[in-house]
């Protein structure tokens, strides 16, 4: 088996994991393994995830369950459980996004070229009620949260800039995760593990770099449900608390 993994954690996506594991399946890069973490769902997800595993055997997919629940746990449980069986990089997206068909053969080229680690580019799904404002109020969102974190993330104990990671679309070398300590063990209400994670990593290398071909379609359902505002709020540092924070 190749020494590449994805890991998907997921709760309750029934409706979307399907078409994210489609994508995975339609990839030009397909020489990489599966690892799918089921965090304590109600609903038929694992049932989609076992199908898929059945139709698709070449990938062979690992569905295990992690019974705390956090994004950050089931992150890091199905990194460590990939690290067990033979990942040398591990990628991670999300079970309601949707990585480009070249998502795995980009970061392949990445980690060819010395880094070790990948952050990607996210771009919002066009699937889910995209309106002609989003495509202006999207990417200022982001500009508004790089430009923030460029002035005031900084420290002496970094070896590099402060970069743009999202955990629905990163990649990291095995042996620096496990350096690095890896994702907290968070809820995702308490805060951003993919942060957590890019900072602990800027510790210890400036190896990382930021890939523009590295691109995840990402679910928009959490700007529906909150608005344009509150979802910069909620990325920044948990300034906005809502009352619902897993959005389905």
């Amino acid at each position: 088996m190749t020494g590449f993994y994805v890991v998907i954690p997921f709760y309750n996506e029934e409706s979307c994991i399907a078409a994210t594991l489609d994508a995975l399946a339609a990839q030009s890069d397909r020489d990489f393994g599966l690892v799918c973490v089921d965090n304590m769902s109600t609903d038929h997800s694992a049932g989609i995830v076992r199908d898929f595993a059945l139709h698709h055997p070449a990938f062979g997919t690992k569905l295990i369950n992690e019974p705390i629940k956090g994004t950050g746990t089931a992150s890091d449980t199905g990194f460590r459980f990939a690290i067990e069986a033979g990942a040398t990089h591990i990628l991670r997206t999300d079970a309601d996004c949707l990585p480009d068909r070249h998502w795995v053969a980009n970061i392949r080229s990445a980690f060819a070229s010395g880094a070790e680690f990948v952050a990607g580019r996210i771009e919002p799904r066009r699937d889910e009620g995209f309106r002609p404002a989003d495509a202006l109020m999207l990417p200022l969102m982001i500009n508004v949260a790089q430009g923030y974190a460029k002035v005031f993330r900084r420290g002496h104990g970094y070896k590099t800039g402060w970069v743009l990671v999202a955990g629905n679309n990163l990649a990291i070398e095995a042996s620096l995760y496990l350096r690095s300590g890896g994702f907290p063990h968070t809820e995702l209400s308490e805060k951003n593990e993919d942060r957590v994670l890019a900072d602990r990593v800027r510790v210890l290398t400036d190896r990382i770099v930021s890939r523009d071909d590295v691109i995840v379609y990402n679910s928009i359902r959490r700007v529906r449900a909150y608005g344009y505002v509150r979802t910069l709020l909620w990325y920044w540092d948990r300034k906005y608390k809502p009352a619902l924070v897993d959005v389905r």
